[in-house]
């Protein structure tokens, strides 16, 4: 496994299925790429309104306080841009609504870099194999190619004025078959501050912080880091340089 260092992307798009995956999947290697000069953007596919635990509040107030906490994480660690698609929590589909929308946000950002979760199962980790995540997952994947590069694919954005876009490179978080660490043991506190802005989904949890440093030293380890670092891995896939289909 390699691991990554500088030159950083001149920009990347972070495709996640709910508010808080980017924070949990890539927050210190988003916070690395931001310091390094990146233009960091996310995309959203739901206001994470099946999310958190308190009963008394509505759906519609979930998502609203999801998104505030959501856009305030992204702050933390520099990110500015948050597309939300407003798709339903826990009903995600790779529809082809879906991969439009996305590719929307591709053509609209031109990212070199896309970032998003895996859409295969991770035994060994199943809590980040949520069938949302897999679902957003798929559909970049398939905006990343062929949608978004290819002219003749949802030919209403064109309409638009949104002309086709390749990206050179996917890096899938989660994924049960990691190729690339990123060490992160500098930009951990600010992952870890960026989490803490979830409160309606971690605020509860006193040790988030041990079990973030547990991940990351695990992921530094299967990385062959030194003892002591912490890493977030990733699977990355290089885009074919040209063709739309």
């Amino acid at each position: 496994m390699s691991v990554d260092g500088p030159p950083a992307p001149r920009r990347v798009l972070v495709v996640t299925a709910h508010p808080d995956d980017v924070d949990f999947g890539a927050g210190g290697s988003v916070a690395l790429w931001v310091k390094a000069g990146a233009e960091v953007a996310y995309c959203v596919a739901t206001d994470g309104d099946a999310g958190g635990s308190d009963r008394s509040a509505s759906r519609a107030e979930v998502a609203r306080l999801r998104r505030r906490e959501q856009q305030a994480a992204a702050a933390e660690l520099g990110v500015s841009e948050v597309v939300f698609l407003g798709y339903p929590d826990g009903r995600l589909a790779p529809s082809l609504e879906l991969r439009r929308d996305i590719s929307r946000v591709v053509r609209q950002f031109r990212p070199d870099r896309l970032v998003c979760q895996s859409p295969e199962h991770n035994w060994a980790r199943i809590g980040a194999s949520h069938p949302d995540h897999r679902a957003a997952g798929e559909a970049a994947l398939c905006a990343a190619y062929p949608d978004a590069r290819n002219p003749f694919a949802h030919p209403e954005l064109l309409a638009e004025g949104l002309e086709p876009h390749c990206i050179a490179e996917v890096w899938l978080m989660a994924s049960p078959q990691p190729n690339r660490a990123v060490d992160i043991t500098s930009s951990f506190p600010a992952k870890l501050a960026a989490l803490r802005h979830h409160q309606s989904q971690v605020g509860h949890e006193a040790g988030l912080g041990s079990r973030l440093r547990g991940w990351a030293s695990a992921g530094a380890r299967e990385a062959g880091l030194a003892e002591g670092r912490l890493a977030e891995l990733f699977q990355v896939v290089e885009m074919p340089i040209s063709g739309s289909s």
